[in-house]
């Protein structure tokens, strides 16, 4: 019984409350209902009806058991995306170089590099974007479809649905026509009766009715079963039910077998009929076309890697069989086209043997070069150094040349200096001379320490033929 306090029974009291429970679970007395108005059943053991001390319970309830805290910091609202909030007419102090915003930097810009950038031309300024922060929970930062908006599906649905108004008009009319040829054929050749007469005009008539009636034909209503116990909804159906079932295509015995079990039809019923006129060519024209036959190649393909000695299994590893699969193919491509390569340098290939028009080996330009005696190029010729978006050519702290751009001991340093540390000061000449001394009386320290010890400084460790000559 979910109790709302705790408080002090009699005896008489306690006893009543017992023959109370009892009562309301052989359904002999109503059930207890809460500040809700909803009924509390009364099967629930105390020790989870009994509401804690501290809540101060007044009437029974089981809100207690349910999520009656909620999170004030969590939203389920998403960024706006593409939302502007300001459009500047000039350039402000501190906004992107490129595009004239302030909500991000020159290096963050998501838009084509200018030639000038706004901060020189104060032209062009783009708004600057909308910016949000959101607290998202524990489950919040994990659902992948959070922001997902599913009115954007709706376009897909309205493409499928104008492909088949495209299909049942185009189909419409083809039929229309037949029977317009027909009816004109018949009046050309031969008079035709009244009743013919009036069969063909209704055929025409039942033609031109409108598809709308007949598209609940498309639509069935049944029972979707799912775990948490089914819904009704529409489900289109996969086929027309005005269309001829398969197994009725060919009535013959001895024609494509059909398994009514599978509902499959390997074999092609009509294998004499007209390709252009035939609908079906049974469950082999399927597998034999599409992705159908990448995967059966793919199949193939691991079990002879599996027979080769080859550690892969289709069915327990499939995305490392397709991935040495893809890798098979474009090894094979490249072998083929290596082989295609060394057949061309050391045949020639006659297709593209062409002679070089004049105008190309003595082409002429406008571009002046200037040349020394020797032949050398001094101007014209200059090579053009690509541009990036991030700072080159910065020198800080004192150094004259960039981090990396010298290497020793496997570690980068400075050139000017031959430091190792990335944020220490230059010390120019003196600290290169001041380091290979001090390297050089740490060898003689050593060498020194060696002497005292009668044994020699080099790796020859006392042998006979001492690489220093002691």
């Amino acid at each position: 019984m979910a109790t709302a306090s705790v408080a002090f029974k009699s005896r008489e009291d306690h006893r009543k409350q017992l023959e109370l429970e009892e009562a309301r679970k052989a359904g002999l007395a109503p059930a207890e209902v809460d500040e809700d108005g909803k009924e509390i059943n009364p099967h629930i053991p105390q020790y989870m009806s009994s509401a804690p001390w501290y809540l101060n319970a007044e009437r029974p309830s089981l809100k207690h058991q349910r999520k009656w805290k909620s999170d004030p910091n969590y939203t389920k609202s998403w960024y706006d995306r593409g939302a502007k909030i300001f459009q500047a007419d000039k350039y402000r102090k501190g906004a992107c170089e490129n595009c004239g915003a302030m909500t991000h930097d020159s290096k963050a810009c998501m838009e084509r590099p200018r030639k000038k950038g706004a901060k020189w031309t104060s032209m062009h300024i783009a708004p600057d974007e909308k910016i949000e922060t959101f607290e998202l929970d524990y489950d919040g930062k994990r659902d992948r479809w959070n922001g997902y908006d599913a009115s954007t599906y709706a376009r897909v649905i309205e493409r499928y649905e104008a492909r088949d108004e495209a299909r049942r008009k185009y189909l419409k009319e083809q039929q229309l026509k037949k029977l317009e040829e027909k009816n004109s054929k018949n009046n050309g050749e031969e008079e035709v009766s009244d009743e013919d007469d009036d069969d063909d005009a209704l055929k025409v008539d039942e033609a031109k009715v409108d598809e709308s009636k007949q598209m609940d034909f498309a639509k069935v209503e049944k029972r979707v079963r799912t775990t948490g116990g089914g819904s009704t909804g529409t489900v289109r159906n996969l086929r027309i039910r005005e269309d001829t079932a398969k197994y009725l295509l060919n009535l013959d015995v001895n024609s494509a077998y059909y398994d009514p079990k599978t509902r499959s039809m390997r074999e092609d019923p009509l294998p004499d009929a007209d390709p252009n006129e035939k609908f079906y060519g049974g469950d082999n024209q399927y597998r034999m076309s599409g992705q159908a036959l990448e995967f059966k190649q793919l199949n193939i393909h691991a079990w002879e890697a599996f027979d080769k000695g080859q550690d892969i299994h289709m069915q327990a590893a499939p995305s490392q069989a397709e991935l040495l699969f893809r890798n098979y193919k474009v090894i094979k491509e490249k072998l083929k086209s290596k082989t295609k390569d060394t057949i061309m340098e050391k045949y020639g290939n006659a297709a593209t043997e062409e002679e070089i028009p004049m105008e190309l080996l003595l082409g002429q330009s406008e571009r002046q070069v200037e040349y020394d005696r020797a032949g050398r190029v001094i101007k014209g010729m200059e090579t053009l150094l690509p541009k990036s978006k991030y700072e080159e050519d910065v020198f800080i702290n004192n150094h004259t040349s960039v981090w990396g751009s010298w290497w020793k001991d496997h570690q980068w340093g400075y050139k000017c200096c031959k430091q190792t540390i990335r944020n220490s000061y230059c010390t120019g000449a003196a600290g290169i001379e001041a380091a290979e001394a001090a390297t050089d009386l740490m060898k003689a320290n050593i060498a020194r320490k060696a002497a005292s010890e009668g044994r020699c400084s080099c790796s020859c460790r006392g042998e006979e033929t001492c690489y220093l000559g002691n």
